[in-house]
């Protein structure tokens, strides 16, 4: 996910013991949650407050809204300002979900005293958000200043309106820093499992109102000053293609479509790198550098002995092919490199 590669997928439990777990936060800045609990997803129930930043603590204080306090609307007509210090390492990440949260992780390792919010369209996760030293908001609302640091997550799904979600998140954005657009890498014009870059051409606009959405946001960004992330399939043992096609069993699609992968905790220390490296009007890409076949992910699962069910098969002969990703370039530019070279050494397997 990208986002259309970055699309949540249904988890599948694996039959080994489960390392998604947490241990609790103290309130120093520099205390943080396991990266792993970060990938699991958990309900709470909204509050009735909304919690905004304040510089004395990584926890949100809640502050009551009401009707008289202007700016950022609520689903219950509700509205509220914030009125913050905003730190020159401060961070603002618009749709803080699974990668979002990863970023503001290990953001926060780099800068163990900024404070880091989470813009959301719901209070539903905010509660989860405060524990993971979060501050949350609500789309709309003024902070009351701008931010140097500013990363879009939130996939395309969310809004009838994706250009203007991220023109209404780069109003947030001060010029300085860093402002991120985390896109897919679907709309690099490659459909015959052939080679692919950070240069290669894009589909065109007009032709495919599925990369549309991707392009024309891309476009708000750029123009901005800010810089575009084009991701390959995220995963993790739990989530991502793999999972939700084994959860199937049987999938009408072809085995010998190519695919790109890269680990959310890449795809976030990449981000993380992108940003520190302020370099605007740029577009990077994200992947592991070792496409797959379709079938090849899935025998690899099977290899790894983590999953309980077996894999019935694809079924398709026919329809577009995939393309090979290859990101050297922005590797060499950020000096960044994965965590996870590959699906198949994630997985502990041999190729």
């Amino acid at each position: 996910m990208g986002f259309i590669s970055c699309i949540s997928y249904p988890t599948t439990n694996s039959k080994i013991l489960s390392t998604h777990h947490f241990s609790k936060q103290s309130t120093s800045a520099s205390s943080s949650y396991s990266l792993k609990f970060a990938l699991r997803r958990q309900e709470y129930k909204p509050k009735v407050s909304f919690f905004l930043p304040s510089t004395s603590s990584i926890m949100a204080t809640p502050i009551q809204a009401s009707s008289s306090s202007t700016i950022g609307e609520t689903s219950d007509g509700l509205k509220v300002q914030s009125h913050v210090s905003i730190g020159a390492n401060d961070l603002l990440i618009v749709g803080p979900g699974v990668l979002g949260r990863l970023v503001a992780e290990q953001w926060r390792q780099e800068h163990p005293e900024c404070q880091i919010v989470g813009q959301t369209v719901t209070t539903n996760h905010h509660d989860e958000l405060e524990k993971f030293g979060i501050k949350p908001s609500l789309k709309g609302t003024e902070y009351g200043g701008k931010f140097s640091y500013v990363i879009f997550c939130a996939p395309p799904s969310q809004s009838a309106d994706y250009a203007g979600e991220v023109r209404n998140a780069a109003s947030n954005w001060n010029g300085e820093g860093s402002f991120l657009f985390t896109s897919s890498s679907a709309p690099y014009d490659c459909f015959d499992n052939g080679e692919c870059n950070e240069d290669s051409p894009v589909v065109p606009l007009g032709k495919s109102p599925r990369t549309d959405v991707l392009l024309k946001a891309e476009k708000v960004v750029l123009e901005c000053g800010g810089t575009v992330l084009r991701l390959a399939g995220l995963y993790t043992e739990t989530r991502g293609a793999h999972t939700y096609w084994l959860s199937k069993g049987t999938v009408d699609a072809r085995p010998d479509h190519i695919l790109n992968l890269i680990h959310y905790e890449d795809a976030a220390s990449l981000a993380v790198a992108i940003m520190k490296k302020k370099p605007g009007g740029r577009i990077f890409l994200g992947c592991d550098n070792y496409p797959l076949s379709r079938q090849e992910v899935m025998d690899l699962m099977d290899q790894s002995g983590k999953y309980d069910k077996k894999f019935e098969g694809f079924t398709s002969t026919s329809g577009p092919l995939g393309k090979k990703l290859n990101n050297s370039k922005t590797r060499a530019e950020i000096g960044w490199e994965p965590k996870y070279p590959s699906f198949a050494q994630f997985l502990g397997v041999s190729m």
